[in-house]
This record gives C-alpha cells, structure tokens and sequence, in this order.
C-alpha cells in the first residue's frame, strides 16, 4: 500500500476494527456483513473541517482491497492539529479489456451527524431488525460501498472480472461539500483518474411505483450548490437608543427577501423527461402541471419536485451576545440549489434580494450538471434492471443536492448516480437520507450486489 502525502491518524493494518470479525457473522451474506462493518465506524462529519475522521474506515477498505488482490492507495490533506487526517482509498481493480476506458467506482466513507437520543438503535451498532440493517450510513452511502466490496470479492473468487478496468474510489468529507475529499483528489492527483469518461456514484437507483409500475430512478444530473455568508455591519450601541443602523434589522431584511423569492418551474432536458415518463406511467393527462405529475412519485416527491425549480433557503442567523446591546455586525447563511447554467442569474436575484448594505460571500460552490440519458452505460443500466426486474422501467431524473460527480467533472468524467435498491412500495427509501432510524432492506443489498455485478460485466 503506497501512502501519499501525510496520512497521519490512518490505523495500519494490525489496527483495524475487529468489526469484520465479529461473531455473529456466520448466517450473514458477504454484503450484508461487509455494510454493517462499515456502519459501525463513526465517521462523522461535522463540516468545516470538524469530523470525526474517516481513518478507521479508510483502513478496513484498503484492508480488505489488498486480501483480493488489489494494491490500494491511500491519499489525502495531510494532518493538522486542528483537524484529522482525511484519507480517500483508491484502487484500480483490472478488467476483462484494459484498452477500453475505465469506469470510476465511487462512494464516500463520512456520514452526518446522528444524535444517539433520537434513534430507537444504537447508530453506530449496525444493528440488525426487521429485516433491516439499521445505522447511519446504511443508505447514504456505506451500502454503495458493501456492494462495490463484496462484488470485489465475489468476482475475485469467481475468477471472474468486470469488462473494463474499474478506479475505485472512496472519499472523505464528501457530506460537507469533498474540500478534502474528491476535490482535493481531482486537484492534487487527477493522475489518478486517467483516460475515464464515465462515473457512477449515489442517490440514484432506487425505487418508485407510480401506478402498478416499478420504475428505478436514475440520476442523470446534479442541481448545482451555492453556500452563501451575509453579512451586515452597522452601528453598535446601548439597545434603549433611536440606532437606524442596525445590522441585525439589516440581515433580517434580506433573510426574509431571499426566503419570500418565488421561483418559477423551469424544465430542464432531464425533469422534462421525468415529468413525460411519470405522466406516462401513471396515465394522467398533458395538460397536467409538472408538480402534480411527479406527486404520482410517491415518496420520492420531495425530491423531485425541487428538481423543478431554483431554490434559496436561509438557513442560519448569527446576531449579537446580550439583549440590551446593539451588535456591530450580523450573518446569515443560505442554501442556494440553482438548476445546471443558471448559477450566475439566481445569484445575481440573491444580491438584488439582499440589497446594497448586505455583503455576500460564497463559502462553497458546485456547479451543476446534466448527463445524457443515452449512450452505452444507461443502455448497459437498463439491460441489467431488465434481467433482474423485468416488469420494470429506468427514469432519468435531476438530483436536488450534490455528489462528489460534480469533482469529477471537472476532470471529464461523466457522472451518473445508480445504487440499485429495490425496496417495498410502502418504504420511505428517500425519507432515510439523514433522517433519524436510517436503515436498508436486507433484500435491497442482495438485490443491489447482483444488479451492480451484472452492470460490471456487461458494461
């Protein structure tokens, strides 16, 4: 295992978790076993440079990567005292074709935050009820990672290999926008990601029943991300006193402009096709309005129905220390999720919003994208859900929040979201993404690990 750059806080290999063996691993399948490991490591990830780190993780794959065959490497920021180590594995796992490009594999390692008192479980025991696995990061995203593991080790004992070569790749801080995670990567050593043109990473793959029909949610593009600072500065002093500058009235102001905006929907090439493709499923007339189209969606409404249009959210006010004192300055944060190329304009009504005496600073920013819902890979995609689930359709649809594909593009690569997850029609599979009692249907992860293995042959 080569280590770049200063790796501090990465147990070695004697250091890692016993988790992977525990000894009620007999009756569990490979996928199963291999997700509940990562489950119970707390990788959480605060933001801004606050987690618990994703050292222990990283180790366990780069672990369990070399026991195949593979030679891992681990990259990453180095160390400070302010902050862990933030290490990514990568691997290339050969294939069957070494001329055709490779296909990057990837997940990230860091979850959220899960606060233990609201749980029913333990979040970081991997516990095992219901026919569930049950733990943060069960479906966002250590699944992806248990099923790219154990199709790794399934094929390796097989004597078999995917059609192409495969990066694998697993990333930290991706849950706080990947500064040290995939962006650091793509920065530091896009070597890494030489000669691939195609991504497939998380979010999509999963489920709907729209009618009597199954349909499995392909994302074919990304909102972008805008986090925004505003600040206000004015006037301190005694609260009793007449002050007309005053920066927590100022910020207030402006919270409550940008949060009265109201976006019209606007149908990009890939809602367009959702919003035809439900329609269709669901038998609803033309003349019905795209929001009412995608309620036919079921759960995953919330989700697509923000794909639809702009957003900008406030989301947090800092202003002053003491009741009776006028502060010298106020902050706000917001959350903007403009539609792919339309960054510049949504920012730029942001501003006007705001006003002259509010300064605006952008803390972090993705830009958007879409991908063709076409090709060899989405064609390869849909052969591989049509032999597990025949009955079944493929949708392209826009994600409303932000992966580490959006890094990638910046290399070329087209990314694609697809962790195949069939789950029961009354399961709240898009309700799970950081939500307190996050859990996965067993049956999902088998389910999963067939559809991705068939994916890797066959593309």
């Amino acid at each position: 295992m080569v280590i770049h750059d200063d790796a501090a806080g990465v147990p070695s290999d004697s250091h890692v978790s016993a988790a992977r063996h525990g000894d009620d691993d007999a009756d569990l399948p490979d996928v199963v076993r291999i997700v509940r490991d990562l489950v119970r490591f707390d990788t959480t990830n605060y933001g801004g440079g606050n987690a618990k780190g994703e050292g222990p993780a990283a180790a366990y794959i780069a672990d369990f990567l070399r026991s195949q065959g593979l030679d891992p490497v681990i990259v990453g920021p180095a160390a400070t005292p302010d902050a862990p180590a933030r290490p990514s594995v990568i691997a290339r796992w050969p294939g069957q074709d070494s001329t055709l490009p490779p296909l990057v594999l990837h997940g990230h390692t860091d979850v959220v935050p899960a606060d233990a008192s609201d749980w029913s479980v333990d979040p970081f025991a991997g516990v095992i009820r219901d026919g569930c696995l049950w733990g943060r990061g069960s479906v966002d995203m250590k699944n992806m990672l248990g099923l790219i593991l154990a199709n790794v080790q399934h094929f390796t004992e097989q004597g078999r290999r995917p059609r192409r070569d495969v990066i694998l790749a697993f990333f930290a801080d991706e849950e706080a926008g990947g500064a040290a995670g995939a962006a650091w990567l793509v920065r530091q050593h896009p070597e890494l990601f030489a000669d691939a043109r195609v991504a497939l990473s998380e979010v999509g793959g999963y489920t709907i029943t729209v009618g009597d029909r199954r349909a499995y949610l392909l994302q074919t593009g990304e909102k972008g991300h805008t986090w925004l600072r505003l600040r206000a500065r004015g006037t301190a002093g005694h609260a009793s006193a007449v002050n007309h500058d005053n920066p927590v009235t100022a910020i207030a102001r402006a919270v409550s402009a940008i949060g009265a905006i109201e976006w019209p929907i606007e149908l990009t090439e890939t809602t367009r096709a959702l919003v035809e493709g439900i329609r269709d499923l669901a038998g609803l007339p033309a003349s019905t309005p795209p929001e009412d189209v995608v309620a036919a969606a079921g759960f995953a409404k919330p989700f697509l129905s923000a794909t639809l249009r702009n957003t900008t959210t406030p989301t947090v006010i800092n202003a002053g220390y003491m009741q009776n004192v006028i502060p010298a300055s106020a902050e706000a944060l917001v959350d903007v999720r403009p539609l792919p190329g339309q960054e510049e304009p949504v920012l730029a009504r942001v501003r006007e919003a705001a006003g002259p005496d509010v300064a605006i600073e952008i803390i972090e920013q993705g830009i958007g994208y879409e991908s063709s819902f076409d090709g060899d890979f989405v064609q390869a995609i849909q052969e591989s859900i049509a032999l597990h689930d025949p009955e079944a359709v493929v949708l392209p649809y826009l994600l409303n929040a932000g992966t580490d594909n959006v890094c990638l593009t910046q290399l070329g690569i087209t990314g694609y979201g697809f962790v195949p997850t069939r789950v029961p029609d009354d399961f709240d599979f898009p309700g799970s993404y950081h939500a307190v009692d996050e859990r996965i249907p067993l049956s999902a992860l088998l389910f999963g690990e067939e559809v991705l293995g068939d994916l890797l042959e066959r593309y």
